[in-house]
């Protein structure tokens, strides 16, 4: 790899989003990790470790690094994903926290909470480039390499099948801790960026969530912008713990009309929304004021991702659940069934 292209980030392959994966032959199966997709090079010394974005993840990594540094080959080239395994689940509060520009906290952060490489393609092994092989070849070849790496050290290889009864099993034995699955094809060479070639499948979960509290639209206060959503504790409390704001623009104000008999009572009793701008605002002006409801309405969502005891992404309306009492609508909904442990086992 010569300078040139080593400052120049290779643009990886992404996934088309779709309802099923494909059950016909052809397709290699993969988890869906919860993590950061990074591609890593190593030239002797040198190891460069890029987001998908191009952005450099290298020095919040070092153990990564370091292990990338230990493979027995000088040169190579490896698409994965950044993940960091807590209580059988893949946290991405604490992948975020890895992020810091303070090389002490990194350190200590990656003793404390080690983060793995999972592994699922190769592009160049030291011998030749890949990248217009066919993903089987690039498979084979990846299985190969990776017996370089040191067993349950920081680089894992991903599991891959092309059983669509393999990929059920998947989920029956881990549940909601696995994020979705990838089909790519298998006579497909790697593209970068986005085509039809690899497709991903997200595993959709379910909450019945009770409407502590709404915003207005922006610059606009005949209509609703988006509902706060909360579910209780086991002290009986009711904690913020996403938004829904997926309505048209009809529904945004007959919702207003639907919330008017419940504004100014009662609201979060336990963890709130936050009010002030957040890091990402990057200095823009929102308003994130919010009328408080009293707890009566419960709305059932569709949800991805979970961090924190709060989910990730905005929410999918699906159903006002009129036969659920608010009460019964707990945290429990959040928790996942299973364990990632059972795929990461080298």
């Amino acid at each position: 790899m010569n300078e040139a292209e080593r400052r120049q980030p290779i643009v990886p392959m992404e996934m088309r989003s779709v309802s099923a994966i494909p059950r016909e032959p052809g397709w290699q199966y993969e988890p869906k990790w919860d993590g950061f997709r990074c591609l890593t090079s190593r030239d002797g010394d040198d190891v460069v470790m890029d987001s998908k974005a191009g952005q450099p993840l290298t020095r919040y990594f070092p153990e990564v690094a370091a292990a990338l540094a230990a493979v027995d080959g000088e040169r190579f080239t490896l698409d994965g994903e950044l993940v960091v395994p807590l209580a059988g689940a893949l946290s991405f509060d604490a992948l975020q926290q890895r992020i810091h520009p303070a090389a002490s906290r990194v350190a200590m952060l990656a003793r404390t909470t080690p983060a793995l490489y999972l592994v699922f393609d190769v592009l160049d092994d030291g011998i030749r480039s890949l990248r217009e092989a066919p993903l089987h070849q690039r498979r084979a070849v990846l299985e190969q390499f990776a017996r370089r790496f040191e067993p349950g050290g920081a680089l894992r290889l991903s599991p891959a099948t092309t059983s669509p009864a393999v990929v059920d099993e998947w989920f029956a034995r881990v549940g909601g801790a696995l994020d979705g699955v990838i089909a790519k094809r298998l006579d497909a060479p790697y593209h970068s960026g986005r085509t039809d070639a690899a497709v991903k499948v997200k595993k959709q979960r379910t909450a019945d969530c009770v409407v502590g509290g709404f915003r207005y639209a922006a610059n606009a206060r005949d209509r609703v912008g988006s509902l706060l959503l909360g579910l209780y504790d086991a002290e009986g409390l009711l904690d913020y713990i996403g938004f829904c704001s997926a309505f048209s623009a009809p529904e945004r104000v007959s919702l207003l009309a639907r919330l008017r008999p419940l504004m100014g009572r009662g609201g979060f009793s336990g963890g709130a929304p936050e009010t002030a701008p957040s890091r990402w605002d990057r200095g823009r002006e929102r308003d994130k004021s919010y009328e408080r409801l009293a707890p009566e309405l419960v709305l059932e969502v569709g949800f991805d991702q979970v961090t924190s005891g709060r989910i990730r992404h905005g929410t999918r309306p699906l159903r006002w659940r009129t036969d659920k009492p608010p009460e019964a609508c707990t945290s429990e909904q959040l928790e996942v069934a299973g364990s990632v442990a059972a795929l990461l086992d080298p």
